[in-house]
């Protein structure tokens, strides 16, 4: 079965306590209070006790046991337990139907709507079968259906809450992961992203390209335009370079300044292309009054130039470089690698010397 599990470790929280604060509750209105106790009854409410202690023991030191199926099995665990409970002591009244709020409210909370409503049925066809059982029809009727809308509104009510924050986390998340004057990625989310494209690439023995930009003379631009123009340019740039950003794991980010980075999922010769593609567009803006602001490019390729992410970040800053050194307004490609001396090469040089 498809689930989703929100939030593994509230959930293996919620578990473990809800597991050790209901040992010593059971054991207290299963054997301590009754006032008969038939010796079934108690080794079965003992047996109860000792598995719930034992299993929120587990679940709060030791969770990595746990498989993470574990965590959809639960609630069904525990509505099984509490109707049987119900069922055994012909138990129809308000407080023992409070138990059904934990798989509620666990389900709501951490599992996805589908398997929540899922919970409902069951809790409600639980409860059917212990008041249909112990209670007159009439009042079995109105006990059964008020436990059920009580519990489905409650449920209704958590997931509401739950796709609020949702919706907040994601928010947070995009905003702490973008640049906000120009909407594409920042620094941090470029780091994370370059990290995993190389692991991909080297993975697949795939390509993979970095290209590296700067706007020329953009200080220029600020103190003949104002900052207000300055920044213009820059979203114009960024607005350029996502043209070339076709594929869904491809990124464009600034990381700081008027410095820019576009990782593609691609080889040297179509990230030329895609560096030549970008001037085209930016050369058909008209909207700018200091007109298209030049370029500088440098691109490294993984693995032509480079075999980690520091090392093709770095070809990409030289290629950069290189393309400012020689005039500004052009691409550069970085150079493969210097070949590494063999040991015994290594080993006649030092003796030469």
């Amino acid at each position: 079965m498809r689930y989703q599990l929100r939030d593994e470790q509230g959930a293996t929280h919620s578990v473990a306590y809800l597991m050790l604060a209901a040992a010593p509750v059971v054991f207290l209105t299963g054997i301590v209070l009754p006032a008969e106790h038939p010796p079934g009854w108690v080794a079965a409410i003992s047996l109860t006790c000792v598995f719930m202690a034992a299993g929120g023991a587990v679940a709060r030191w030791r969770a990595r046991w746990i498989p993470r199926l574990w965590w959809l099995i639960v609630p069904f665990m525990a509505i099984a337990i509490i109707a049987g409970m119900n069922f055994a002591s012909h138990d129809a009244s308000a407080g023992a139907q409070l138990f059904y709020l934990w798989p509620v409210l666990y389900a709501a909370n951490f599992l996805s709507n589908r398997v929540a409503a899922l919970v409902l049925v069951l809790i409600s066809a639980g409860h059917a079968a212990v008041a249909f059982s112990t209670l007159t029809t009439t009042k079995a009727l109105s006990d059964w259906v008020s436990v059920t809308v009580a519990l489905s509104l409650t449920a209704i009510v958590v997931a509401s809450l739950r796709n609020r924050n949702d919706r907040l986390r994601q928010v947070l998340e995009s905003q702490a992961l973008a640049d906000s004057l120009t909407g594409v990625a920042n620094r941090r989310s470029f780091d994370g992203e370059l990290t995993r494209a190389v692991t991909w690439a080297r993975r697949g023995g795939e390509s993979l390209a970095l290209i590296s930009v700067d706007i020329d003379y953009f200080k220029k631009i600020n103190d003949t335009y104002g900052h207000g123009v300055g920044d213009q340019a820059l979203q114009v740039v960024a607005n350029s370079l996502r043209v070339v950003a076709r594929r869904e794991d491809d990124l464009v980010a600034r990381l700081g300044g008027d410095e820019f980075v576009v990782l593609l999922r691609t080889d040297r010769v179509s990230a030329g292309r895609a560096a030549d593609e970008v001037r085209a567009v930016l050369a058909a803006v008209d909207s700018l009054p200091c007109g298209p602001p030049g370029l500088s490019i440098g691109i490294a390729v993984l693995p032509d130039h480079a075999s980690t992410a520091d090392e093709l970040r770095a070809a990409s800053d030289a290629a950069l470089y290189e393309a400012k050194q020689k005039g500004r307004g052009r691409t550069a490609m970085a150079h493969p690698p210097a070949p590494r001396p063999s040991p015994d090469r290594s080993n006649e040089i030092s003796a030469a010397g």
